[in-house]
């Protein structure tokens, strides 16, 4: 078995993993990055870069090699409910540098992540390391057992790090416990066309039966078609044929490109789930992001959230690792800064499917909400959700290096 030390390993080489790592090789913490698979690309994960996101990469310096990457400026939010346009959010008035969200392909913020991290001599990254086990002896976790197509790989460290998303490993062999919440819906991704004559925003369709959601994506709309819990077998016992019927009934200017949808395998299933550790963390082992906290997708704020977990992560543990192992006190301190905001997110996710999502999927008639009717009648109103889901509960800056 081929043995690492290290200060830091990390499970899981998506956002929260990734920025992590970066940040604690930034500061002179060796660090090793396990990912399961060969590469970033993979369809359909969380592609939307918010303020409190791009705030961070601004503060490390970074922000104009990422806007050189393919992207999409999204300032403002809306849809059409019921057949009327709302306005719903407007994010120029944040007070950050860059006040929208970015649309950028998750495996390009990944590689961007990467190229920056190479370039300190303490960033290490082992792709195609599917993490197995937890090394522990007396309640501490000491590091990971991983395969990977050279064989067996161990990695120890002072601090072993879950951020291998909602279907953990990690989290799972440490046994910590888990309060899932019942979510009434799943989501089915897919690509349809998108002309250089469409708007360029994201669209939200809520009908009488039906939510659909269009995220542009250059050169295709990348949709989201929402459907009752547990809903997928009805779906595709009705036929791909009703699928696009459904799509161009909602809306009618696909009707010229949805029969790009000609097979199962491009819609690709989303079970929703929201749920939460009820302790981030154990001796020598802390998770976060999905790892510890699965979101609804939303509002889009799962990946920012995950990020903001690294930078406290970050800001709480840089000293601690300096010194050697962190004490269980300041593993819980992370939790402690992020719990919060966590809790509030999902609660407010909760009360969107419930009260929103789930009746427009279940009623025959749908009416424009009060609080969306408010919201277009009286812009200032908009900076509110803007800065929800732009910044969330509490944003993370950069306080160590």
């Amino acid at each position: 078995m081929r043995p690492l030390q290290t200060r830091c390993v990390i499970a899981g080489g998506g956002p929260a993993g990734m920025m992590l790592g970066v940040l604690l090789a930034r500061s002179g913490i060796d660090v090793v990055i396990l990912e399961k698979h060969a590469d970033f690309l993979r369809d359909f994960r969380g592609d939307t870069v918010h303020p409190s996101t791009l705030e961070v990469i601004h503060e490390l310096g970074w922000i104009d090699d990422f806007l050189t990457r393919p992207h999409t400026k999204i300032h403002r939010l809306g849809g059409f409910i019921a057949g009327t346009q709302v306005q719903l959010a407007d994010l120029t008035h944040l007070p950050v540098h860059h006040p929208y969200v970015a649309l950028m392909p998750q495996w390009d913020f990944l590689d961007f992540l990467v190229s920056h991290g190479r370039s300190y001599a303490t960033f290490h990254v082992e792709m195609e390391a599917d993490v197995s086990e937890l090394i522990q002896e007396s309640g501490q976790v000491l590091g990971v057992r991983a395969a990977t197509p050279h064989g067996p790989l161990e990695v120890r460290a002072d601090l072993t790090i879950g951020a291998d998303g909602r279907h953990s490993t990690v989290r799972a062999r440490a046994g910590l416990e888990i309060d899932s919440f019942g979510t009434p819906i799943d989501v089915l991704w897919m690509r349809v066309p998108r002309l250089p004559t469409d708007p360029n925003q994201v669209f939200g369709y809520v009908t009488a039966g039906h939510v659909f959601v269009m995220l542009s994506r250059g050169d295709y709309w990348q949709c989201a078609f929402v459907i009752p819990k547990g809903g997928y077998e009805e779906q595709r016992n009705k036929g791909l044929a009703n699928l696009r019927e459904t799509i161009v009934g909602i809306v009618p200017w696909l009707g010229d490109r949805v029969n790009t949808l000609r097979d199962w395998d491009q819609i690709k299933l989303l079970t929703v789930v929201i749920d939460r550790l009820r302790e981030w963390s154990k001796p020598g082992l802390l998770c976060i992001g999905d790892a510890a906290h699965a979101m609804s997708p939303i509002g889009g704020v799962g990946i920012n959230l995950a990020i903001q977990d690294a930078v406290a992560a970050a800001n709480l543990l840089t000293e601690p690792l300096r010194r050697g192992v962190p004490l269980p006190d300041e593993l819980r301190a992370v939790q402690r800064r992020r719990d919060f905001p966590t809790r509030a997110t999902q609660r407010l996710q909760l009360i969107v499917q419930d009260r929103f999502l789930n009746r427009a999927l279940t009623s025959k008639t749908v009416s424009v909400p009060l609080i969306a009717r408010a919201l277009n009648a009286w812009p200032p109103l908009r900076r509110i959700p803007a800065r929800l889901i732009g910044l969330g509960f509490r944003a993370e800056h950069l306080r160590l290096r």
